[in-house]
């Protein structure tokens, strides 16, 4: 009877480990195509500004309430739009980690997200 031959470490036969990497590689191509299609709204100012940011890191949309548009404080409507940009970028790269969290199951992979 032939023996298996075994990957050091307990990872089984070299053609199961190839399989399930090729298996993780497919699954984290079909998250990354999920994380660009997605997208978030934030907002600032208490709705003042609202944005729309994609999945993969691009301002969508803008929208600003008329009645906050003040000419002699331009610098206030500068710093929610900048509010409402960070917003809508941290919960994207909130949700893409949580996604990618999801396929590679905590393996601790940095895949510069």
């Amino acid at each position: 009877m032939a023996k298996r031959r075994m990957i050091p470490g307990g990872f089984g036969p070299p053609g199961d480990m190839l399989r399930r990497l090729q298996s993780l590689q497919e699954d984290l191509m079909k998250a990354q195509e999920e994380i660009a299609a997605m997208t978030v709204t934030a907002t600032a100012g208490g709705g003042a500004v609202t944005v729309v940011v994609s999945g993969d890191r691009r301002l969508k949309s803008i929208q600003i309430q008329p009645d906050v548009v003040d000419p002699n404080d331009v610098e206030m409507l500068q710093d929610l739009i900048v509010a409402a940009v960070n917003s809508g970028l941290e919960q994207v790269e909130k949700a893409a980690a949580e996604r990618m969290s999801a396929v590679t199951g905590g393996l601790g992979l940095d895949l510069g997200l």
